[in-house]
């Protein structure tokens, strides 16, 4: 028989067999929701909407990783819950706003992921060269760690803001700067 590896229920998992990329790292998805929930109370449902509205429809969570996730925040009492009809109506908690302003920062850094994230899903990612090419870059500067002289650290930075530049104007401009 074989074994398989316990499921992040952060992690979208598209398909049998199939991984695909990871959307939120541990407890991003706990710190999006609970600041969804500081905007305005909503139902499960709807923050599987407003999420899947952050990533243009290119992501939704499962209701097997949202419901779980509002009660671990109600456990938690940074959320608390209502039954409304035949549904529960979640609002954050004095304790929920104290957690979320403490935790401003890794806020930012949570949507900042998203929007990588969007990107890669909707399939607006590097091409395979140049992730080898930023790749290559990285080993490089690696192997320099800790030994540079302050003319190796111009000669760098100039390469380095000299080809961001390129790379930012487009091919045209970068073709004329680099004709002799």
């Amino acid at each position: 028989m074989r074994e398989h590896a316990p499921h992040d229920p952060f992690e979208r998992r598209p398909g049998r067999g199939e991984r695909g990329p990871r959307v939120f790292a541990p407890g991003d998805l706990k710190l999006l929701m609970l600041s969804m929930l500081a905007e305005q109370p909503g139902h499960g449902y709807d923050l599987i909407r407003q999420i899947e509205g952050l990533f243009d429809g290119s992501y939704s969570p499962s209701p097997g990783v949202i419901y779980p996730t509002l009660s671990y925040l109600e456990e938690a009492e940074l959320v608390s819950g209502q039954i409304q009809g035949s549904k529960r109506l979640y609002a954050i908690t004095d304790a929920g706003r104290d957690a979320l302003a403490e935790q401003a920062v890794a806020l930012d850094g949570v949507r900042m992921r998203i929007e990588v994230s969007k990107r890669a899903l909707r399939g607006h990612d590097r091409p395979p060269e140049i992730h080898e090419a930023v790749g290559n870059l990285r080993h490089a500067l690696h192997m320099h760690s800790g030994h540079w002289t302050p003319e190796e650290i111009d000669r760098v930075r100039t390469l380095l803001n000299d080809t961001a530049k390129a790379i930012a104007s487009g091919p045209a401009t970068a073709v004329m700067e680099n004709t002799p």
